[in-house]
């Protein structure tokens, strides 16, 4: 509030209404609401560095004060022929449908409450109702000498429908961090070619793709080389900003790429390891810029993480 009230008190044109009797933000009477709308729809000019400051605080508020009803039942399908955690050799496939929303809206029409925007509530609270599905495929190849390559291809959609227009933020996807595209930080990818515009960036549809080849140093040394592909995106939801949307095989072009990498110590019952990504195709950049123009040290993310990342 005080990095609000601090940017709104050098706003030219701020509509008083949305001050107090000193000169600050109303909260009450939602001021503080009124002003980041306002500044975020282009109502009030402010220059970037702050647009972004509201952008985040309006983010946060909504994830702290967010009301989310899920009653959900999955189904879940897992092959795998591994043997050991020493086999090296091996296939793992495993598969997810979940289903939210369909008996609450059956308990909801039977009491016919909404709230204020229309949507079905039960204990005053609208429920979320959608449809989701995964499919998660990993394997590995033993090349033998202590030298394996492992890949994985994940693919995953959540749509909305009836009582919902969107995901409930718990149950969408996102993209970078340690175990998914290494080259960006958890959050910092997409949704498309957006360019990661918010503090929590999530999207309802998924691909990844992995290809990681790991080999022996010395002793429980060892190395990784690493190419993770992938990005989030929106479709059959709310959102309508034409960079974040996925409209079939032309959006794979949004597909981000990062390279790197990694350092791991084999402690027998688990693995500690250090990877480094580089940014080697951002979506985000433009055109003439998207391939390698960050891939050097000072634009390198650091992940550390507990056994590998699949």
């Amino acid at each position: 509030y005080n990095r609000l009230n601090e940017i709104a008190s050098r706003t030219e044109n701020i509509n008083e209404q949305y001050l107090d009797g000193n000169g600050n933000l109303s909260i009450p009477n939602g001021g503080a609401d009124a002003f980041i709308h306002d500044v975020l729809d282009g109502f009030n000019d402010v220059n970037a560095t702050d647009e972004q400051a509201i952008r985040s605080i309006s983010e946060r508020k909504q994830r702290l004060t967010e009301n989310n009803l899920i009653l959900a039942s999955n189904l879940v399908y897992t092959y795998s022929n591994r043997f050991n955690i020493k086999d090296q050799d091996f296939i793992t496939l495993k598969t997810k449908i979940e289903s939210a929303g369909n008996m609450l809206n059956l308990v909801a029409k039977s009491s016919s409450k909404t709230n204020e925007f229309g949507k079905r509530t039960v204990f005053d609270v609208a429920y979320s109702q959608y449809i989701k599905g995964e499919v998660d495929f990993v394997k590995y190849f033993d090349l033998g000498n202590k030298n394996v390559l492992a890949l994985r291809a994940f693919g995953g959609i959540a749509i909305p429908y009836g009582n919902s227009e969107s995901i409930p933020f718990s149950r969408s996807y996102f993209a970078g961090g340690t175990n998914d595209n290494r080259a960006w930080q958890s959050y910092r990818l997409g949704p498309g070619r957006s360019g990661g515009i918010n503090d929590f960036n999530e999207a309802n549809m998924k691909l990844a793709f992995t290809a990681e080849y790991r080999f022996n140093v010395t002793g429980k040394w060892n190395l990784a080389l690493f190419a993770d592909a992938g990005n989030i995106w929106n479709t059959l939801d709310n959102v309508d900003d034409e960079e974040m949307m996925f409209k079939g095989i032309e959006s794979l072009k949004d597909l981000a790429l990062g390279t790197g990498l990694g350092i791991r110590y084999d402690f027998s019952f688990f693995v500690v390891r250090c990877d480094l990504g580089f940014k080697t195709y951002n979506p985000a950049n433009d055109e003439g810029r998207k391939w390698l123009k960050e891939w050097n040290l000072s634009k390198t993310v650091l992940n550390i993480g507990i056994n590998y990342p699949f």
